[in-house]
């Protein structure tokens, strides 16, 4: 049985959120699963991972117990995802710290560009079984 790809986020950042609302409504196998970084799981993972538990600014990829940071982890989810959207993993071919620079510069003003949320998503009934906590 193939290992579950647990995206984790910012559970507070609404560019983040429809993020995920994004990857949901294009994963029709419903092979992705998710947890903030904030919550239980989350935070249990970047432990794992050796990775600081304020460590907010990325979007991770955790696939077949590999961890996947940033422009990397986005690239492999669309990868997966319905309809045209795994030709931007043809992306991959540039260079990390390019790709990677201009997802910083995103991450960094996510809040200031798209707003934060008081508290993290909650999922809907018909969803909660893709979230982890």
């Amino acid at each position: 049985m193939e290992e579950k790809k647990i995206v984790l986020f910012d559970g507070v950042c609404n560019l983040c959120n429809r993020s995920v609302q994004f990857i949901i409504k294009r994963d029709r196998r419903k092979q992705f699963h998710f947890a903030s970084l904030q919550g239980k799981t989350g935070q249990q993972l970047l432990q794992q991972f050796h990775l600081p538990a304020d460590n907010l600014n990325s979007f991770i990829l955790i696939e077949n117990g590999t961890l996947y940071r940033k422009s990397s982890a986005a690239l492999r989810v669309s990868r997966k995802l319905v309809g045209a959207w795994p030709l931007l993993y043809g992306f991959i071919i540039v260079p990390p710290f390019i790709r990677d620079a201009v997802y910083s510069l995103i991450a960094k003003n996510r809040y200031k560009w798209f707003g934060k949320s008081e508290s993290c998503m909650i999922p809907a009934p018909g969803l909660k079984e893709r979230f982890l906590d």
